[in-house]
């Protein structure tokens, strides 16, 4: 089959995928991994391999700019102190922790006696990336904390470069049978100091030139230019191309976006960025499906489970390690967090093409992939499938309950009941007398109706906040389509209609920042509505139930 028709072929299937995810309220990842398992077992569909090739030259750059485009330097900068010591020590720790408990496992079940510490830590190097692509996404939609998902996302696109960088030493140490701490540590500098200076170039280039123009369409090239320059440029040289491209990522977003773009244009360049993540992260997924050998991975579930245990135990050790270094700090976080930060920790495409990459000549190669296979369908299923109940039974987020989803659907109906009465009055199907009495019943049922809503909106803080954003922001885009057709139809004309475009575009960004349009002075019932529905971020929340003093610390 041609690699086009291949290409069509996963792109239907992932948008039945997420068309069916979304009706079933299951994560699209997930959903993905499954239906890549099911088809690859069915062998109904031939896909190309997912090789270290294939995601270096296609999915990983475009992934990571597009992460690190949107990603918010300002509140990335804030949590700096978690995120690199999360994404540097402790990839290294994780690493080194992996490795001893998995090899005391072995050890203590008389397993696999020859599998020395080298190969125990280059299965530490190879899983020690996180893939937070599911939680990240099923975070915005349950509404968590804003903060908790930049620590994550921030996480995830440094320890990726740190991963790869020290896996690299790991396998060459092991290969070559001499290792140097110092010499180590030099060149893990070297290549990620050295990946940090390109991708800041390319980032920097791009966002001057994107400055100087005003064409969304040659913008949207510049970008793409910077994600797969800044990578290809540091591998060339044999740098990090990972931590270039979420350098190049950064800077455009938060300095050549806000700084040399239009409002429209920021849109345009974000809406390609949302499809090609999109897109890559559907292919990427179901083709990790499609890798999976079932029958591989139940021949060797023990040793899976163990290596499961040992990846996770690691992190949980870290992850807790760093809260309580935090906790006199001002990037002090709760427990509850650090048990979100934990379980976040999945694994995916990156471990799986490291394994395939791993040399012919390598003790125990078939067993190192089957046991990263195992581990990354593990977290992906089992972590991606639990984290939305975990938030919700550590109170992270609040749940919209079904009380309040019959409320909402009653002040529908009844809205709805009362807009077909007036057009059975006016039609003649029913005389005014009974239609008023009619009509006087349904607005009793509709006033009980919103005002039980209200009540119900207004215990669930987060979901108020939502909701307003929401509205404001379908507001905002029947304003946009009323001045696309009044241009199209001639009452306005197209300078009129590209300044209001812009306009709207401006604040249309401001309100999908979280920022709500709604004001008017006290008293006012526009302020009264914003006093009633806008509330902090669940995190701020929670830091004003705290005592004062470990507020002001």
């Amino acid at each position: 089959m041609k690699i086009e028709v291949i290409l069509v072929a996963l792109l239907a299937v992932a948008t039945a995928v997420a068309m069916l995810a979304r009706r079933v309220n299951l994560p699209y990842t997930v959903a993905l991994v499954l239906t890549g398992l099911a088809l690859g077992t069915s062998k109904a569909l031939p896909v190309p391999h997912l090789t270290k090739d294939l995601l270096y030259a296609v999915f990983l750059p475009g992934l990571l700019f597009e992460a690190a485009f949107n990603l918010e330097f300002k509140k990335f900068w804030q949590n700096r102190v978690a995120i690199f010591v999360l994404a540097i020590p402790g990839v290294v720790l994780a690493i080194a922790l992996t490795a001893g408990i998995l090899r005391s496992e072995l050890a203590g079940l008389h397993m696999l006696t020859d599998f020395g510490i080298g190969t125990a830590l280059v299965f530490g190097g190879v899983i020690a990336a996180s893939d937070p692509i599911a939680v990240v996404a099923m975070f915005k939609s349950l509404g968590a904390p804003k903060r908790l998902a930049i620590l994550i996302e921030g996480e995830s696109l440094l320890n990726d470069g740190t991963g790869v960088v020290i896996f690299t030493l790991i396998l060459g140490a092991v290969t070559g049978g001499s290792f140097s701490a110092t010499q180590g540590l030099l060149d893990f500098l070297r290549v990620a100091g050295m990946g940090v200076a390109i991708g800041t170039t390319f980032g920097y280039l791009a966002s001057k030139l994107t400055g100087t123009l005003e064409d969304p369409l040659i913008e949207i090239t510049i970008t793409t230019i910077a994600a797969y320059g800044s990578f290809v440029a540091a591998e060339q040289f044999h740098f990090s191309g990972v931590i270039a491209t979420v350098c190049a990522g950064l800077w455009c977003g938060n300095v050549g976006a806000t700084e040399g773009m239009s409002a429209s244009t920021r849109m345009a360049v974000h809406a390609f960025w949302d499809y090609i993540a999109f897109a890559l992260n559907s292919v990427v997924f179901l083709l990790i499906g499609f890798l999976v050998r079932l029958d591989a991975l139940l021949a060797a579930w023990k040793v899976i489970l163990l290596a499961y245990i040992a990846v996770t135990v690691a992190r949980a050790i870290v992850v807790f390690a760093v809260t309580a270094m935090l906790k006199r700090t001002s990037e002090k976080m709760p427990w509850s967090w650090a048990a979100i930060l934990t379980w976040g920790g999945l694994r995916g495409g990156l471990s799986m093409v490291l394994a395939l990459a791993l040399p012919v000549s390598l003790p125990h190669r078939e067993l190192l992939i089957t046991m990263t296979f195992g581990v990354v369908v593990i977290s992906i299923l089992l972590q991606g499938l639990t984290m939305g109940p975990l938030l919700r039974r550590l109170k992270v987020i609040t749940k919209v309950s079904g009380s309040d989803l019959e409320l909402r659907g009653r002040v529908l109906a009844a809205r709805a009941a009362m807009q077909a009465l007036d057009r059975m009055q006016q039609s003649g199907a029913i005389h005014v007398r009974g239609a008023t009495a009619l009509r006087d019943n349904l607005q009793v049922e509709f006033d009980k109706a919103d005002e039980d809503l209200a009540n119900a909106l207004s215990q669930a803080t987060d979901v108020q906040r939502r909701e307003l954003l929401r509205v404001e922001k379908q507001l905002l885009l029947a304003r946009k389509d009323a001045v696309h057709k009044a241009a199209k139809e001639g009452v306005i004309d197209n300078d009129s209609a590209e300044r209001l475009l812009a306009e709207f575009d401006a604040r249309l960004l401001r309100v999908q920042d979280g920022d709500s349009e709604l004001q008017g002075p006290a008293g006012s019932e526009a302020a009264v509505f914003a006093a009633t529905l806008v509330s902090p971020e669940p995190d701020e929340l929670e830091a004003d139930k705290k005592p004062k003093s470990e507020q002001d610390a």
